[in-house]
């Protein structure tokens, strides 16, 4: 069962989170070109996440989320693992966020979610285009989220949620455990749209006034979308996290661009003054990028 915990809700409360999980292993010297991207470590150096891990929090993060995000069950049971195996793998995830939690003297656990289009490995998570309805995602979720609603973390962090259906998927999975908790937070395209194109105001709705969901916000987004985003959101605490700012050439298959930790500070700060309650960074950030959240933020 995950721990009930209370998370910071008034105006002068904030949670910084960490940033990109598998940017900071490959700097670590980790070869993520795989199916499984960060999760392919806990069958194979596990080690290193708790490292990563380790290093977040000592760059200032209040959370560590688990290396979960791409570790679905049929994604083990694809590469050749038992059922057993896979929830093992996926507990571990947990575990090495614990153990880093702990080394550290501090902080939360956040369990990664991620959404069904990181397992079909081909950009779905970003467009919501999927071969499955509202019923058959329920029931492709229900283990892993079984399985990370009994390991010990404070919170499931469904990231990345692309389309509405995927949406009421994770309501129904919320009402079918009523000890989780649990944030929301959406891939958008624009400052108004998730990657479906559905507006953002009505899947943050499904969660409105809803005691288990501690945030409802956005992440893997461009930094330049999320004050409008943020504008969709009422009523509950607001979570943000988006990208380093960079641009992703799907045709090259790199990134573009350059991202200042600097300025993504200061972009933060202003996230803050609008509401923002959970701060922190996703694909391409760094801990150089939370180390300078913090500086701003405090």
């Amino acid at each position: 069962m995950v721990l009930c915990v209370s998370f910071p809700s008034a105006e002068n409360d904030v949670v910084i989170l960490d940033g990109g999980l598998a940017t900071h292993l490959e700097a670590l010297g980790c070869d993520l070109r795989d199916e499984l991207w960060s999760a392919r470590l806990l069958l194979e150096n596990p080690a290193v996440i708790r490292q990563a891990h380790l290093d977040y929090f000592a760059a200032g993060a209040d959370v560590a989320t688990t290396a979960s995000y791409q570790a679905s069950f049929p994604a083990f049971v694809r590469r050749g693992r038992a059922p057993a195996e896979a929830r093992a793998l996926i507990q571990l995830s947990v575990e090495l966020a614990i153990e880093a939690r702990d080394e550290a003297g501090g902080g939360l656990v956040a369990a990664s979610v991620g959404p069904y289009g990181a397992y079909l490995a081909n950009g779905a998570e970003y467009t919501g285009d999927y071969d499955l309805g509202e019923d058959a995602l329920v029931e492709w979720h229900r283990p892993r989220w079984e399985t990370l609603a009994e390991s010990g973390a404070e919170v499931l962090a469904c990231e990345t949620i692309p389309s509405f259906t995927e949406a009421r998927a994770i309501a129904r999975l919320l009402a079918d455990t009523p000890n989780v908790n649990a944030w929301v937070s959406f891939s958008c395209r624009d400052g108004d749209h998730l990657g479906d194109g559905t507006p953002l105001a009505d899947c943050a709705a499904l969660f409105a006034g809803n005691p288990q969901v501690v945030a409802v916000g956005v992440n893997c987004t461009a930094p330049s979308n999320v004050k409008s985003l943020m504008g969709h959101i009422s009523g509950m605490p607001i979570i943000v996290y988006p990208n380093s700012g960079e641009d992703w050439d799907a045709g090259n298959r790199r990134w573009t661009g350059i991202s200042d930790p600097v300025e993504f500070g200061a972009a933060a700060r202003e996230w803050r003054a609008a509401g923002a309650t959970f701060i922190g960074g996703c694909c391409r950030t760094t801990p150089d990028h939370i180390r300078r959240i913090r500086h701003e933020i405090g």
